[in-house]
């Protein structure tokens, strides 16, 4: 298992992206208001659009991304490769693309895999609440992490995945991508697994 960390000390993410207007939606995704990133994630959370990202090496092996000590939902807390929200009046395209190159210093082609709703409780104050549009992608380039956003990051087989999936304890893992990598391991493993150079 390799593992590699962000550049320089962790440090608080930035304060400003609670400033970021989503996009609230109903269970359909049909857009239905806006609200602040900090609004959306108050008490059991309001239903938003948000995006996770899966991001594969030529040996198809995932990336691994521990979340900042800064986070207030899930610090420290390994996850997906990257996972964010479109802001009002941005496509989820644009949105996708300009939250890799910002987290992980990458650009790649990006194919959606499904889309799952769910309500995840961190404490009583806060929680992730998502309808959440799962991505593929691949890539040869080497990951820039930001500290700001990045504890430290590391790459695994889908195999070793799932087999660290499967122990009683999986505290280490945010829920969200519990649920997601469980989806991809008994719906699309094949597309994932016969991705490998």
């Amino acid at each position: 298992m390799d593992y590699a960390r962000a550049d320089g000390e962790t440090q608080v993410a930035d304060p400003l992206a609670d400033s970021d207007t989503l996009i609230l939606v109903d269970e359909a995704d049909r857009e239905v208001g806006h609200m602040s990133k900090a609004q959306c994630h108050d008490g059991r959370g309001i239903l938003h659009r948000a995006f996770s990202l899966l991001i594969f090496n030529p040996d198809g092996d995932l990336l691994l991304q521990q979340r900042a000590a800064g986070k207030r939902l899930w610090p420290l807390y390994w996850s997906n490769s990257c996972c964010s929200h479109p802001r009002r009046f941005e496509t989820m395209e644009t949105a996708i693309h300009r939250r890799l190159y910002e987290e992980l210093g990458v650009h790649c082609p990006l194919e959606f895999l499904f889309k799952f709703q769910y309500q995840a409780q961190w404490d009583a104050n806060g929680a992730e609440n998502e309808l959440c549009s799962v991505y593929t992608g691949h890539t040869r380039s080497p990951i820039e992490a930001d500290p700001a956003e990045i504890a430290g990051l590391r790459w695994a087989s889908p195999e070793q995945l799932q087999t660290e999936m499967a122990q009683p304890d999986q505290g280490q893992f945010t829920p969200w991508f519990i649920m997601e990598w469980q989806r991809v391991w008994n719906d699309h493993r094949p597309a994932v697994v016969s991705r490998r150079s």
